[in-house]
């Protein structure tokens, strides 16, 4: 039994330098880094982009080298909520006030909620969510989970298929390994024809963290409960709370969490973040995808 369990151990341990001398070997193929992609390139960030690549060196380098792209033009991290708040005023997606029985956090997404028609605004408005959500990852916790409630959803609140296409290449490419999973709770069937089509742009990997729930199915709900706590759960999840979503609250939330957000990067936060309607005075349209 002893000589089993020194086994293990000195099998874990050696699987453990195996990806250590990985992630170091892509830190020195990346080459020397500063400012923003120093602090963006940490140790678990490469791991992330390594899994992601199933640990090919070489595929995780062109993945992360296209994200440090990405970020010096869209620049996720100075999306400020004023400039996007018009886009939460319903609360189609809102970070929840609880988090799932692993410690992490969910981004709770209600797509009948849908209340403008602009896709560059969805996205970045989705995307400085992204960025909330990992600002407030606690210590050792890499990954967050979904939430959707179809409550309300119809084909006239539904976003188009290219707006899902671009939304799955920027969180697949940019954001990898960010996402434990996501949880569609008692989906329409309508939903099905378009499920079926941006399915196709999800790599195995990530579909296979898609769960759909169905309050009727014991083997779904008992999944929900192994994640949350039922007490905590909004009803609309099959769970004990209440979901309220305040938005005078949640602007105030995150207005705090953006003089954080400035302080983790070494942003100077005295520029305007808007203009009159609260939109942005410069906006960054999203990175196309190839068809």
């Amino acid at each position: 039994m002893f000589l089993l369990r020194r086994q293990t151990q000195n099998q874990q341990e050696n699987g453990s330098s195996h990806y250590d001398a990985k992630v170091a070997e892509l830190r020195a193929a990346i080459g020397p880094l500063s400012g923003r992609r120093l602090k963006y390139c940490t140790d678990a960030c490469l791991r992330r982009y390594l899994e992601a690549r199933n640990w090919n060196v070489d595929k995780a380098k062109k993945m992360l080298e296209e994200t440090l792209k990405w970020r010096s033009t869209y620049k996720p991290e100075e999306i400020r909520w004023a400039e996007v708040a018009h886009e939460g005023e319903t609360g189609k997606v809102s970070r929840a006030d609880f988090h799932d029985r692993l410690g992490r956090p969910v981004l709770i997404m209600r797509p009948g909620m849908q209340n403008t028609p602009s896709p560059e605004n969805n996205i970045k408005h989705l995307v400085y969510l992204l960025e909330n959500a990992v600002l407030n990852l606690s210590e050792g916790q890499e990954q967050m989970s979904w939430l959707i409630d179809f409550t309300g959803f119809s084909f006239s609140t539904n976003i188009a298929i290219k707006t899902a296409r671009d939304i799955i290449h920027i969180l697949q490419n940019h954001y990898p390994e960010r996402l434990a999973i996501a949880f569609l709770y008692n989906p329409p069937r309508i939903f099905q024809a378009f499920w079926k089509a941006v399915k196709y742009f999800l790599d195995p990997k990530t579909a296979q963290k898609v769960k759909f729930v169905y309050p009727n199915k014991n083997d779904s709900v008992e999944l929900m409960k192994s994640l949350f706590d039922i007490d905590n759960l909004p009803s609309e999840f099959g769970g004990k709370a209440t979901l309220q979503y305040d938005h005078e609250e949640f602007s105030r939330l995150m207005t705090e969490d953006d003089v954080k957000t400035a302080k983790f990067w070494g942003l100077d936060d005295d520029k305007p973040f808007t203009t009159k309607n609260g939109h942005s005075g410069a906006e960054v349209a999203p990175e196309p995808v190839a068809s």
